[in-house]
């Protein structure tokens, strides 16, 4: 959905656990055009040239670009928060979408990503067992 060929391989070795033998690290290249690829997936291909993948990531831009795909206003991510019993605020929340310049940005930290990964994960699977 981004115009970018991977194989079968490369996916299968970046589903594993790091410990497990033919583990690969998935990039921030490889993650950027798989987030692109779900937005076009989700939200359907804007017309013209399409985004570059970017050849760096951080925390922000991976919650940004779930928030897209997933078609996301704050009140959502508020209650998927409230999926994993985190309270966050409404200012903290779009502190973390916020241009890294801005006086109100903020670092959005592993742990809040994961937790609203594991939020997404509970409202779209409710009868599923979490996995780590």
């Amino acid at each position: 959905m981004a115009d970018f060929k991977v194989t079968r391989e490369q996916v299968t070795a970046w589903l594993k656990r790091e410990e497990d033998d033919g583990f690969l690290e998935l990039g921030d290249k490889e993650l950027a055009v798989f987030l692109n690829g779900l937005i076009n997936l989700k939200r359907g291909k804007r017309e013209g040239e399409q985004p570059k993948p970017e050849e760096h990531l951080n925390n922000n831009m991976v919650f940004q670009k779930l928030r897209i795909a997933l078609n996301l206003k704050a009140e959502d991510i508020l209650a998927i928060f409230q999926l994993v019993d985190l309270r966050v605020s409404s200012h903290e929340l779009s502190a973390f979408f916020r241009k890294p310049g801005h006086k109100n940005y903020r670092e959005c930290q592993a742990q809040i990503l994961r937790n609203f990964l594991l939020g997404v994960q509970r409202q779209l699977r409710p009868h599923a067992e979490d996995v780590d």
